[in-house]
């Protein structure tokens, strides 16, 4: 007998969407909203019985995942995005973990605007401009730029903004004019001018932040001699340039503020200096990084002063404020 025609494009219609909805379970890895089972010609009484025989579970709020066992880690991700969707997994949830899922919860972005009802296991952060930040992967997450600027949004201090800067200069794809853009994107970041400075460092392989981080937090809060800044010394390989030299009392700073891509050989590199002067002047070199400068400035402090007292130094130290925590070397 032959098929009617309206009754052969409603087959059709009904073979496209059942193909849809498996598409959308394998890319989502056996996750699915109620839109979609629905859609996909899965009634209301069909989704009963399929929870009822465990072929379907309820994870959240008409969200479900096709077995009845414990969920991967991109399971859960999935099932959050599709339960605030539109949303974007963020913060932590980023990156899938490389080591076993330790069941932490899922954050997910969503517009600023949005009132979302609050699920176990499910953290939502709402943003303004979001589809600017976001990308369409699998699932769809924030780029990896506009993601390290919300978190250093909401960072506590300095040191963990500059913490979040830092670990996505590493990644290999995360370049200085990347990250640019995505400040540009984000017109009211806290700290913005501190980001856009270790921005231009990672761009010129400078480190003027922590340089100035040194002179303001360290040396001139709390009473240390006058370094010189860059100093020229001939060296094997050249004129080479201490970021702070305190001549009179045989100590170098060196102030190693990497952003981005730093390898072994930059550190050999910088190992090979400093025994460059120990060897030729009897130069003692103090290597600090972001920790010793932004989070624990007045300890440097004490550190650096013991140093330059052992060599000569008589002066006096002084308070950065009431909070310090300097202890008189």
């Amino acid at each position: 007998m032959t098929e009617a025609p309206d009754e052969h494009r409603a087959r059709e219609r009904r073979e496209d969407a059942a193909r849809l909805l498996r598409a959308h379970l394998l890319m989502q890895d056996g996750v699915a909203s109620h839109a979609q089972l629905t859609a996909g010609g899965v009634t209301k009484t069909d989704i009963e019985r399929k929870v009822r025989r465990k072929e379907l579970r309820r994870v959240h709020p008409r969200v479900y995942v096709d077995h009845a066992g414990p969920m991967t880690w991109r399971q859960r991700a999935w099932a959050a995005v599709l339960y605030a969707e539109p949303a974007y997994l963020c913060w932590t949830s980023v990156e899938e973990p490389r080591t076993r899922d330790d069941g932490a919860p899922i954050h997910v972005a969503v517009d600023h605007s949005r009132r979302i009802r609050p699920q176990d296991g499910i953290v939502i952060h709402r943003m303004k401009d979001l589809e600017l930040r976001a990308y369409g992967g699998t699932p769809p997450r924030l780029t990896a730029e506009d993601n390290a600027l919300a978190m250093a949004h909401e960072a506590a201090k300095d040191i963990d903004a500059i913490a979040r800067l830092a670990e996505a200069a590493g990644r290999s794809y995360v370049t200085a004019d990347s990250l640019r853009a995505a400040l540009d994107r984000y017109p009211s970041v806290r700290r913005r001018a501190l980001l856009a400075g270790l921005i231009d460092d990672l761009e010129a392989g400078t480190h003027s932040v922590l340089e100035h981080g040194y002179l303001t937090k360290v040396e001139r809060a709390h009473g240390l001699p006058v370094g010189t800044r860059q100093a020229p010394r001939s060296g094997p390989t050249g004129n080479q340039f201490r970021d702070v030299e305190y001549t009179a009392y045989g100590l170098v700073v060196e102030l190693d503020g990497a952003v981005g891509h730093e390898s072994w050989r930059d550190q050999s590199r910088d190992a090979d200096r400093a025994l460059d002067d120990l060897a030729s002047a009897g130069v003692l070199t103090a290597r600090l990084r972001f920790h010793q400068v932004f989070d624990t400035p007045c300890q440097t402090a004490t550190r650096i002063a013991r140093i330059l007292r052992r060599n000569g130094w008589n002066g006096t130290m002084k308070a950065c404020g009431e909070a310090c925590r300097m202890k008189e070397a």
